[in-house]
């Protein structure tokens, strides 16, 4: 998967024109240890601090809870994946996850897949996750 995204990337870079070739690279290489951070976040199920990881202005228009943040400690997530990606035209990056979790009440497992959208910032010179938190209770 990894391998992939990076060939797209490569592919871009070398249409890009070379003084952008150096901003791409970097841009990759953050976004790569962003999504890493956030897999990890999420696995070891920090969802507060993957929160902080979203869109500033996805986090101002979908507010979370407290209760709502208390939902995530009912489950424990048990794997987390990259499957794919693909940067997409205006060049923010569409990535596909497959999630493993256990419910703490029933002790049931249950994978789900879900996919992320990621921006990258011009003015703050970083990525942001666009798309939300997983959503294990698809939307109840």
């Amino acid at each position: 998967m990894r391998s992939l995204f990076l060939c797209l990337l490569g592919l871009s870079i070398l249409l890009a024109p070379q003084g952008a070739l150096a901003q791409r690279i970097k841009q990759a290489k953050l976004l790569e240890q962003l999504q890493e951070d956030y897999s990890k976040a999420i696995r070891w199920n920090d969802f507060e601090g993957a929160w902080t990881v979203l869109d500033p202005a996805y986090r101002e228009a979908h507010p979370v809870t407290d209760a709502e943040f208390s939902r995530y400690e009912q489950i424990q997530v048990t794997a987390f994946e990259a499957l794919d990606s693909r940067v997409l035209p205006d060049g923010s990056v569409e990535r596909a996850v497959r999630v493993e979790l256990v419910s703490r009440h029933t002790l049931t497992q249950r994978t789900q897949r879900f996919t992320e959208l990621w921006r990258y910032d011009p003015k703050t010179k970083r990525w942001w996750l666009a798309s939300g938190l997983p959503d294990f209770w698809d939307g109840r």
